[in-house]
């Protein structure tokens, strides 16, 4: 009986351990925030709209994407597909080591994207619609696919950016989706310099504005904010790391961060420093 009490008392204390907090060790940081609460990215899906609500005065979570919330504990737990005793470990230790990949939900079969068919990018949408986002086909094709994908028993198409895991990053002109697993996009050329990008479209940007640019540079595309922690490996080996991340108050706390972990890190924000990316501020130009 005293053992058992003296967990109970353990997850108590846990449970005070601040969500804001947890999430930043993650790699998630607010959109915006107020006094009582603070939004963010979902961490366990790409969005573009934040719906995952931190209320500071209850220290409670809730994803209104998946109708589903708790405390830190069950936040840790399932971001990381951890047991409650290796996240009590963490939070009071600091003792476990973690993938900060996010969890593949279950889902429904119906609801799961499945990738029928993968081609190189040709379909007239699609080059129209990245013309419109400033980036040529050719450009597109280096690092783009044409991808036919099933979800909720109908087809569709999409440009597709395919990360290190195996899944898709899908967008056209209606949609922005992923396949399951995500991951990051990491195209090693073996130079020594590499840069860094939260999405396909800003890459695509950079690649657009400099035809040479892979000859001389590695690339990563995070595809989730989510994955920052995960990258501190991948730069130990390059001379230089640029970061062009969003200028937002999530893509500025995340190139703090970088720049805290790895002293290599430098901010080429003020490229675009008057506009929200690097594709907002390439499409403008181009206008």
């Amino acid at each position: 009986m005293k053992k058992e009490r003296t967990n109970k008392l353990t997850c108590e204390r846990a449970r005070a351990f601040p969500i804001e907090k947890a999430l930043a060790k993650l790699g998630h940081f607010p959109t915006k925030e107020s006094n009582k609460e603070a939004w963010f990215l979902s961490p366990f899906r790409s969005e573009t709209q934040a719906s995952f609500k931190v209320s500071k005065k209850l220290n409670r979570w809730y994803d209104h994407g998946i109708g589903k919330g708790g405390n830190v504990i069950d936040l840790i737990c399932l971001v990381n597909n951890s047991s409650v005793k290796e996240t009590l470990d963490w939070l009071q230790n600091g003792q476990i080591s973690f993938s900060f990949q996010p969890p593949l939900l279950e889902e429904d079969k119906q609801d799961k994207i499945e990738v029928k068919l993968i081609k190189e990018l040709g379909h007239f949408a699609l080059g129209e619609y990245v013309m419109k986002r400033g980036i040529s086909i050719l450009t597109a094709r280096k690092l783009c696919k044409e991808v036919h994908y099933k979800f909720k028993d109908k087809m569709y198409f999409a440009l597709g950016l395919a990360n290190n895991s195996g899944g898709w990053e899908l967008r056209n002109k209606y949609y922005k989706n992923s396949s399951s697993p995500k991951d990051v996009t990491h195209l090693q050329n073996g130079n020594s310099r590499l840069i860094v990008t939260e999405g396909m479209f800003d890459m695509l940007s950079l690649l657009e504005r400099d035809k040479h640019l892979m000859e001389t540079n590695d690339l990563l595309i995070l595809n989730s904010l989510g994955f920052i922690e995960k990258t501190f490996v991948m730069f130990e080996p390059y001379e230089s790391i640029m970061l062009y991340l969003d200028n937002d108050s999530a893509g500025r706390n995340a190139v703090n961060l970088m720049m805290q972990q790895q002293p290599k890190c430098t901010d080429r924000s003020k490229l675009y420093e008057n506009f929200k990316d690097v594709n907002g501020w390439w499409t403008a130009q181009k206008k």
